[in-house]
């Protein structure tokens, strides 16, 4: 009887320091400036072959009655010189950035996508992420925000015309070149035309098709419009861990969109954000993870995590005291403004946190740290790959994207302890087999080519 050969393990990071993940008091906590804490988190990673380096983006500070929250990272640098500087100091670790379909045009994301592939080697990735809040909008000069309705329309349109222009290029083009004389054989090369709802453009692609030719596509969002976004145009999805029930049929479902789209299972890769607490005994790393809870939530914070439900401002409560005794406002406007959703049951839900605090004696920041408890990986290293690898085992996820708490040594200790665990197990390399980061991911390595000319908005 042939032994079944088990599913292999996808390993992705993420830098620390948006969405309140990074805790500052930590002595190891270094610099989001400085060029070393990048690349000493790449150079870990790489080392310990790692698919891929995932930077999040936030492009405005979050703030409140005039104050920039107290976790947010003041001064991160833009997202792409960062990861073209990686380029040139890793070799083939996969190199992937969030960048906002709302805010940027598709000529600019094409041309800067495809250059990072080329500098790379073929190690580019794009997440595309929609606006989600009117807050952001207001840095732009749009002044505000797309509707939710027509965030993804523009998202959908954006990545449509991004590929129409990758493609645009033959692979067998040939580029002028002052030294050889050589020059392009086709004066058509580049060329390109869009008419639809959100862009009317048209001109000559200047970058030639990149090693990939369509660098990897992630997106995040868990509606009805980011699963079919993602099922219809990404190889990937991050997306949030919960009960392993729920994301095996989330797993399940976003696949057959996939399928529903005319692609295969395989083609999409679904890579749940994953927080994780190491220790030598199993009670170790779970006091660890408290204690690591309990600084990532911090009085704003809490504050914050509520009013998402209030609906109201609430700025004047103490987060070590009780839950507000009035009810959520659904009738105002959204304190939140531009905020993707604003549940229909924000009473109902609030009347439960107060039960859950009352039995449990919670204070706000009591409250929001049970209910954002994010180490779902928490033991020794042997354990935590145990757990890791049963969730990809039994198709709740295909692998995950790493989230240390500090940066840039947080990912030391999983790196050298729990990664020789998996590799032992079988389901991790042991080294790359590709150079690429589709060939990492086991992606096709030739997309579906789209033609250069297009009409009312989808490819020809």
């Amino acid at each position: 009887m042939t032994e079944k050969v088990p599913r292999q393990v996808h390993l992705g990071v993420q830098f620390p320091g948006v969405n309140s993940t990074t805790v500052w008091s930590d002595p190891e906590s270094g610099s989001h400036i400085d060029f070393a804490s990048f690349a000493h988190l790449a150079r870990t990673v790489e080392a310990a072959k790692f698919d891929f380096l995932f930077l999040a983006e936030g492009l405005r500070l979050r703030e409140r009655n005039g104050s920039i929250h107290d976790l947010d990272v003041v001064g991160r640098p833009d997202t792409l010189p960062v990861l073209s500087a990686l380029a040139s100091v890793t070799t083939h670790l996969g190199l992937i950035g969030t960048i906002n379909s709302t805010f940027n045009e598709p000529y600019e994301l094409a041309r800067q996508f495809a250059s990072l592939d080329h500098l790379s080697a073929g190690r580019a990735g794009w997440n595309v992420v929609t606006s989600s809040d009117a807050f952001t909008g207001a840095n732009f000069r749009r002044g505000g925000y797309l509707a939710l309705d027509q965030r993804y329309d523009r998202a959908r349109e954006s990545v449509e015309v991004v590929r129409t222009l990758w493609d645009s290029w033959d692979t067998d083009a040939v580029v002028a070149d002052g030294e050889s004389g050589r020059f392009w054989k086709n004066p058509e090369i580049g060329r390109f035309r869009h008419s639809g709802k959100h862009f009317e453009i048209e001109g000559q692609f200047a970058v030639p098709a990149s090693p990939q030719r369509h660098p990897v596509l992630i997106q995040a969002g868990n509606s009805e419009d980011g699963r079919d976004f993602g099922g219809t145009y990404c190889d990937a999805i991050f997306t949030l861990m919960g009960d392993i029930e729920d994301d095996r049929r989330f797993y399940r479902e976003v696949k057959a969109r996939k399928v529903a789209a005319g692609g295969t299972p395989d083609e999409l890769l679904i890579l749940p954000a994953a927080y994780f607490a190491l220790g030598d005994t199993t009670a170790e790393a779970h006091e660890k993870a408290a204690a690591i809870r309990r600084q990532q939530i911090s009085g704003q914070t809490a504050i914050q995590f509520i009013e998402r439900i209030w609906n109201r401002d609430l700025s004047s409560y103490d987060p070590d005291g009780p839950l507000p005794a009035v009810d959520p406002d659904v009738d105002a406007e959204q304190i939140m403004k531009g905020m993707t959703h604003y549940p229909a049951n924000a009473v109902e839900i609030a009347d439960g946190w107060r039960e859950l605090a009352v039995a449990k004696g919670f204070s706000i920041r009591d409250l929001a740290v049970e209910l954002s408890a994010k180490q779902p990986f928490i033991g020794t290293a042997s354990e935590v790959a145990d757990q890791i690898n049963h969730y990809v085992q039994t198709g709740a996820s295909d692998g995950f994207i790493l989230i240390p708490h500090i940066s840039p040594t947080g990912m030391d200790e999983f790196a050298r302890t729990v990664v020789p665990e998996l590799q032992e197990r079988g389901v991790f390399r042991t080294d790359y087999t590709g150079t690429t980061l589709r060939d990492h991911l086991g992606l096709a390595a030739d997309p579906p080519r789209r033609s250069a000319r297009t009409s009312n908005g989808a490819s020809a």
